[in-house]
């Protein structure tokens, strides 16, 4: 190699890490799979969608003022805008389903920081599972069901916040087709015309991870517990940052910006110590289809590849991680492990619940822990949390609702902010009009 291909070998370099100044080898070629795995980069998408704005083709859901959105940097280096309040919750059915304290600990959160959201009780699935666990769905069905609740958040005006990492890498992956092939636009708007909406794309794609990340500092204002001597080990959703992998926000305070800044950066501003692991890019082991055809292939690689190096090479007192799947499969395979006198017990939890229980949030009404099938009791205890004090008043709760001596606690009052769906915003009106 000459001086001068060394030269442009060092400004390609700079070029592709923008956040670093110095770059290891390793990092290089995981930031070139990462740069060149989509066809077309994240600012010639950007680009393409305004084009197709200005052209009347689609609308655009813009990420506005009142949003109060604060920038980060993407992965190739461009400013990605994440709207921190009048947030439209996208809510995830694995998380509903398997893990209730997930939603539930994002809301109280948003609860205890005075964020306006909005809770959508018109909200589909978004078909991840259909997509990555099947196959059997085609390119203009899956965008119908993007477009339509990109639709429901666009007409009560309030910002969608995804909570699902499949949805969000499944969604970005939509955005992309809808907005790249007009053939998709072509069969898709006449699906849209017949429910009486129109092809909407959010100008950001933006995962909860990304706004809890943003938000911590501001979390950790209200901590209740010290966390100085938590060791905490971050799984990173694999559906977050390696589907359009340039669409996640970095920040160079968080492993110099050369993982994404959610959850690692959530963790380490709520005061607790990041502890590496080897194989920290590995898949949790969940993957979809494995999981319903080899479920045993997925508990193991679960463990031996996740859960054991965290602790045995971390020394780990938590695993955090921010997606469906993944706390559902480190959590719910470790069993697997205790019945062949393997039984490492490491607590998993979502970001969202390790940042509300170190608020305060009651670990059963809230964070629900006893959904989970790890030691989460040990660990609160391990920090001061009062378990047996919150378990007694839980069970109490439970009783009482049995014997009719009890109301049902809500998040927020019933029937939140109904008026947005019995009226829509002038904008869409005015828009309806247009196209009648």
């Amino acid at each position: 190699m000459n001086k001068e291909q060394e030269k442009k070998l060092d400004e390609a370099i700079k070029e592709a890490f923008p956040m670093a100044d110095q770059v290891d080898w390793e990092d290089v070629y995981q930031r070139i799979i990462y740069k060149y795995s989509t066809p077309h980069g994240l600012q010639h998408v950007k680009e393409e969608l305004y084009k197709l704005e200005d052209k009347g083709e689609i609308l655009v859901h813009h990420v506005k003022p009142m949003y109060n959105p604060v920038e980060y940097q993407s992965l190739n280096g461009l400013p990605k805008k994440i709207p921190t309040t009048k947030l439209w919750h996208h809510k995830s059915c694995g998380q509903c389903g398997h893990i209730p304290g997930y939603p539930t600990s994002v809301f109280w959160i948003m609860n205890k920081l005075e964020i306006d959201y909005l809770d959508e009780p018109h909200q589909t699935s978004c078909t991840g599972w259909n997509y990555h666990a099947s196959g059997a769905s085609n390119p203009v069905a899956l965008a119908g069901v993007y477009v339509r609740n990109m639709w429901r958040a666009y007409e009560t005006d309030y910002f969608p916040l995804i909570h699902c990492g499949t949805s969000f890498g499944h969604y970005k992956e939509m955005r992309n087709m809808i907005i790249l092939h007009s053939e998709i636009r072509e069969k898709l708007r006449p699906i849209m015309r017949k429910l009486d909406m129109d092809i909407v794309v959010p100008e950001e794609v933006v995962h909860y991870s990304e706004w809890m990340y943003v938000m911590s500092k501001k979390a950790a204002q209200q901590k209740k517990y010290n966390l100085e001597g938590v060791k905490a080990a971050v799984h990173t959703p694999c559906h977050i940052y390696k589907l359009v992998p340039e669409d996640t926000i970095y920040d160079p305070e968080v492993y110099q910006g050369r993982r994404p800044a959610a959850p690692s950066g959530t963790v380490k501003n709520l005061g607790a110590k990041l502890v590496d692991y080897s194989t920290w890019w590995d898949c949790c082991g969940f993957g979809f289809r494995h999981i319903l055809t080899e479920r045993e292939f997925t508990r193991s690689f679960a463990l031996f590849k996740k859960v054991i190096p965290a602790v045995e090479e971390g020394h780990a007192d938590v695993f955090v991680t921010s997606d469906t799947g993944c706390v559902t499969t480190l959590d719910k395979s470790q069993w697997v492990g205790k019945a062949h006198g393997v039984n490492y017990n490491l607590p998993v939890l979502a970001d969202a619940q390790f940042v509300a229980l170190a608020m305060g949030a009651d670990p059963y009404t809230i964070a629900q822990i006893h959904w989970h099938a790890t030691d989460v009791e040990g660990f609160l205890r391990k920090i001061g949390v009062p378990v047996d004090d919150h378990k007694e008043k839980f069970l109490q709760y439970l009783h009482d609702l049995r014997e009719g001596k009890e109301e049902t606690q809500y998040l927020y009052p019933k029937h939140r902010k109904i008026d947005f769906y019995l009226t829509l915003p002038d904008r869409v009106k005015w828009y309806k009009s247009q196209q009648k």
